[in-house]
């Protein structure tokens, strides 16, 4: 049989991942990777988990946690993540907040509740690959975001409507984002609001590096600012996609979607006909962990991930050859180099593997038309002082290799 005759024609758009398949080398004990964007697992907060699952799967709870629940999400979690959200200045009530599996889950069900085939969805040049997997399968075009406002709404409509739909939505990761590590700043963020007010369109912010600011001023979120002029989240059409991942445990797949009341309804339609509801016993677990360590337990991942920062940026100074470049990201996770415009960061990838044994991942993956050949990401949050010094020395002699 023939499967492929019988596939979707959106199995056509949705490739793998070329991060996921790069993380396979962390099993080879002689790889350097700055590869995987992941938090370091020496530093999850084990024994509170520890402690949490007991406690949630004691006789008195147990047949809770293990059992179906709500579409929505546990109660007392959703009420955190309430009291979390007006911290950053969305004031906000249960029925604004829907927990799904991961942030991951919340691009993806976004992507099926407004994109039809031939849409556009306007996103960062370059932008977070999982987000392009997620909306590949409702086959969107897409189109270029420019913060910086310079470019107008008619445009936009016009170059969507030539290509046979209408722009449904911008997506931005708006701190530390990931792969760049760049943050927007007020003046763009308002850019954006305003677009999607002329065009009409819904906003997508992914904050899932929120927590993780090592220094400069912290900016409020999109949604913050969008309730601040219309008064009230009913009133927005800003999506805040939170998660759990990178602060606290990626693997329970803990995260939620906060934006107004009729879109999360819709929402929860589609979690009750996916998966019915995350799982039970992981909500509550991160439910307590976060109530009792968050604060603290926060406050040293952004110590810990500032000074691998720090150490990167240093030994990038050191060791990179004249003519590549790199910012400076004042959160996240990640480090962005741009190579000389003749070079290809896969061909540095394969030949960095095979005489310097430092893997990455070339920046072309992160952007939607395949462009960017000469870019790569470079992750500081699993790598030690030592490692990223050894790595940025060999780094620096593969790139020299290829000038």
């Amino acid at each position: 049989m023939n499967w492929h005759d019988i596939f979707a024609t959106r199995m056509s758009r949705m490739k793998a991942s070329e991060i996921r398949e790069l993380l396979k080398l962390l099993d080879q004990p002689d790889i350097i990777s700055f590869a995987g964007g992941i938090p370091d697992p020496a530093l999850f907060p084990v024994a509170a988990f520890q402690e949490a699952m007991t406690d949630a799967l004691s006789p008195a709870k147990s047949s809770s946690a293990l059992q179906y629940s709500v579409s929505e999400g546990y109660g007392p979690l959703r009420d955190w993540i309430v009291d979390q959200m007006a911290s950053l200045g969305v004031p906000c009530t249960r029925d604004n907040v829907l927990i799904t599996s991961g942030s991951q889950q919340a691009l993806d069900y976004l992507g099926k509740l407004m994109l039809s085939p031939g849409d556009t969805a306007l996103v960062a040049w370059p932008t977070y690959m999982g987000a392009l997997g997620a909306f590949n399968a409702y086959e969107p075009n897409y189109d270029r975001l420019s913060p910086g406002g310079n470019r107008s709404a008619e445009d936009y409509a016009q170059a969507a409507a030539d290509k046979g739909g209408r722009v449904k939505f911008a997506y931005a990761s708006v701190d530390f984002a990931n792969p760049t590590g760049e943050t927007l700043n007020l003046r763009q963020r308002e850019n954006i609001l305003a677009l999607a007010d002329e065009l009409d369109i819904a906003v997508i912010e992914d904050s899932a590096y929120q927590s993780l600011r090592y220094d400069g001023e912290a900016i409020p979120p999109m949604l913050a600012l969008e309730i601040a002029r219309k008064g009230s989240i009913e009133e927005c059409r800003t999506l805040y996609c939170g998660s759990f991942s990178k602060t606290l445990a990626p693997g329970l797949r803990v995260g939620w979607v906060c934006g107004a009341a009729s879109v999360i309804s819709q929402l929860v339609l589609m979690k009750q006909a996916a998966d019915l509801h995350s799982a039970t016993l992981n909500q509550i677990a991160i439910n307590t962990v976060a109530r009792n360590v968050f604060e603290d337990h926060t406050a040293m991942l952004r110590r810990t991930y500032g000074a691998r920062r720090d150490a990167m940026l240093a030994e990038l100074e050191k060791h990179m050859p004249e003519g590549v470049s790199w910012n400076r990201p004042e959160g996240g996770m990640f480090v962005w180099l741009t190579l000389p415009k003749h070079m290809d960061g896969g061909d540095l990838l394969r030949a960095s593997l095979e005489t310097q044994r430092v893997a990455f991942v070339p920046g072309q993956a992160f952007f939607a038309d395949r462009s960017g050949a000469n870019t790569l990401r470079l992750a500081f949050s699993l790598a030690q002082d030592a490692q990223i010094e050894e790595g940025m020395k060999r780094l620096g002699e593969a790139i020299r290799a290829m000038m």
